[in-house]
């Protein structure tokens, strides 16, 4: 009885350890590009695939669509810099939001994700 608890115990605290990727907005020197920081927060390598998004305020879009991040690895504490594509200008505060495809622990998964756009 005492193994089998501490074989749940350890399955179920693995798969609640499991660290979602971080988005931040670096910043939009363009009206036509917005950087994302994305961070591997996770203990092991992962390898972004596509990026679906929708850009608005909430009452608005003013971009949505997706991309292809062709395999590009970030390793366990890493961050990558993804050129998100703008439609329209920002002139108030945005949110970006969407679902990140990655392989992580050789599983294809996918992350809700969102980074406020601040313009400048």
């Amino acid at each position: 009885m005492f193994r089998t608890l501490l074989i749940l115990t350890a399955v179920f605290g693995c798969a609640a350890s499991k660290q979602q990727p971080a988005l931040r907005v670096i910043n939009t020197p363009s009206h036509e590009v917005v950087f994302v920081q994305v961070t591997n927060t996770a203990k092991r390598p992962m390898r972004l695939s596509k990026l679906e998004y929708s850009i608005g305020d909430g009452k608005s879009t003013v971009s949505e669509g997706e991309l292809e991040l062709h395999e590009r690895e970030i390793p366990a504490g890493a961050m990558a810099v993804v050129e998100v594509p703008l439609e329209h200008d920002v002139s108030r505060p945005t949110t970006l939001r969407g679902k990140l495809t990655a392989e992580l622990d050789q599983m294809m998964r996918t992350f809700k994700v969102s980074a406020e756009i601040q313009p400048e």
